[in-house]
């Protein structure tokens, strides 16, 4: 039986913004090797650790769950899936402040490499010529097409769909998502999948489904968009788990803001139609208005959610390290995106799913 967490009360974004539809965010690194090393690298403040836990939910934890909620998702229900309804956030939203600030930077900053197929670390180059894009589809091909993908999941009886990446872990199959990706509206979603390289409503690498559901306490309480952050674990498929399939991009926490990133989701709101991977690169800038996010020019919209942010991204190969998540935009200003800062909630939570071990 896994854990449950203790609640705390939290604060919510102001007025005037909107959740995205579903499947739409100094100093030295302390870089650590995938498996056991990873866990070290990101464990090694837990003493000290003041933050609540964060929240889990069992999923698809048997066999037979799994074969029920894999043959669920047909192919005409996940062509069906639409993106989640807006969402008018409940109070008043916290912007960033100087303290929060350097609350931020004091912290120590982590960063976890990305693995290939097999589990061969795999260092991203550096991205000197990555260009800008507010919302093209990616051709490049790259193990980004492998390690991102769709989700899909059951809201309130409706079929809907998200975006995610799989990411380097200790169990090789942790997938990371935004928290709205996983529950809203106070419960948590069912029928919980994830398809890498989904296009054009081709699976080629199967369909995972998930055996557990994290979320910051944060989201669970009070769906505060400044930790609209996700993880799930998936179940092994056809005896081989996720990241010995896809590989694993890299992830990070406490890093520098205001930093170049790539972007990539799935978007499934007109003009686009979730049948394709879509990116958007250039500089982030700090949301000036009510959330303590990160922002990008980004026309993405319903369906990119919980897409990874990745800072060191390499075009040539389609890797970097995850360090935010597509999570919402401002109902007056569609050109932004905006997504939650990876500091300790986020690793928090990505350490949880590290602690399960998929059935």
């Amino acid at each position: 039986m896994r854990r449950t967490a203790r609640l705390v009360p939290t604060l919510t974004l102001a007025a005037g913004s909107v959740l995205l539809p579903a499947a739409f965010a100094h100093g030295a690194s302390a870089a650590a090797a995938p498996g056991a090393a990873a866990a070290r690298a990101v464990a090694h403040a837990a003493a000290a650790k003041t933050t609540p836990e964060p929240v889990e939910k069992e999923a698809a934890d048997t066999r037979s769950e799994q074969l029920a909620v894999r043959r669920y998702w047909t192919e005409a229900k996940m062509e069906s899936a639409k993106p989640l309804d807006a969402l008018a956030p409940r109070k008043e939203g916290v912007r960033l402040t100087a303290a929060a600030t350097a609350a931020q930077a004091a912290a120590d900053p982590v960063e976890i490499p990305a693995t290939r197929p097999g589990g061969e670390t795999a260092t991203p180059a550096a991205a000197a010529a990555a260009r800008t894009s507010s919302g093209a589809a990616w051709t490049r091909g790259g193990a980004v097409t492998r390690s991102a993908g769709r989700v899909f999941f059951t809201y309130q009886g409706r079929n809907a769909s998200c975006s995610a990446t799989a990411v380097t872990g200790d169990n090789e199959s942790t997938v990371i998502t935004a928290g709205h990706c996983v529950r809203m509206g106070g419960a948590f979603h069912t029928n919980w999948v994830f398809v890498p390289g989904y296009a054009n409503g081709r699976r080629p690498y199967g369909t995972w489904v998930a055996t557990a559901l994290y979320t910051t306490p944060q989201w669970n309480n009070g769906e505060d968009v400044n930790y609209d952050v996700a993880a799930a674990v998936v179940a092994p498929l056809d005896g081989r788990s996720l990241t010995d399939v896809v590989g694993g991009q890299g992830v990070s926490f406490n890093q520098p803001r205001r930093q170049r990133m790539h972007a990539f989701g799935y978007p499934a709101a007109a003009p686009y139609d979730g049948s394709k991977l879509v990116y958007c690169a250039g500089q982030t800038f700090d949301d000036f208005m009510m959330s303590r996010d990160i922002g990008l020019n980004c026309t993405m919209n319903g369906g990119s959610s919980g897409g990874p942010w990745f800072t060191g991204f390499d075009e040539s190969t389609g890797l970097g390290t995850v360090n935010s998540v597509n999570s919402f935009k401002y109902g007056f200003a569609g050109g932004w995106m905006f997504g939650p800062y990876f500091g300790a909630e986020a690793r928090d939570v990505y350490e949880a799913a590290q602690g399960a071990t998929a059935p």
